[in-house]
């Protein structure tokens, strides 16, 4: 498996990423994850939507938190786009966190089980065995049109550009 050394800090410090490194123009992925049910959920099941893939180290820190309720918050405005948090949060856990912020718009899926997303998008933390920060913006034909791996844990993305490519692809 790939090793990406340094590139995300926790803090300042240096931490390495493993899978490939996806870019724009790349077919998504599919892998397996679990729903908040613990089913399956496939992510070649979002095809045929514009889709927003935000992958958080857990929803049970300060800027996930914020990060997904704010993609709760813009859902409303982006029209038939699916969002999706992935986390390697318990699917249990990311229901009580659902229903205690009321975030009603974005799925929650754990990857917790095998560390498919992480591996397969290139965001699985060696050290520890969480998922980096990043935004993938994937078109109704499943091929990637933007990323943005913040480079510091404790940083949100900057949304902006994010909320622009799904605009843009609703569009077309």
């Amino acid at each position: 498996m790939k090793e990406r050394a340094g590139a995300i800090t926790f803090k300042g410090n240096p931490l390495t990423l493993l899978g490939n490194e996806l870019k724009v123009g790349d077919a998504a992925p599919d892998c397996e994850l679990l729903g908040n049910d613990l089913s399956p959920v496939k992510l070649s099941s979002y095809r045929g939507k514009v889709s927003i893939f935000s992958s958080v180290p857990s929803l049970d820190t300060p800027v996930c938190d914020m990060e997904t309720r704010r993609f709760n918050q813009e859902a409303g405005n982006l029209g038939d786009v699916a969002i999706l948090t992935i986390s390697m949060d318990l699917p249990f856990a990311q229901a009580r966190w659902c229903g205690a912020a009321g975030v009603d718009k974005v799925v929650t899926l754990s990857d917790h089980r095998n560390a498919a997303f992480g591996e397969a998008y290139g965001v699985l933390i060696k050290e520890l065995r969480l998922l980096a920060r990043a935004v993938f913006v994937v078109d109704r034909a499943g091929t990637v049109q933007y990323i943005q791996l913040v480079k510091e844990m404790t940083q949100e993305p900057d949304y902006e550009p994010v909320l622009a490519a799904a605009r843009r692809l609703t569009a077309s």
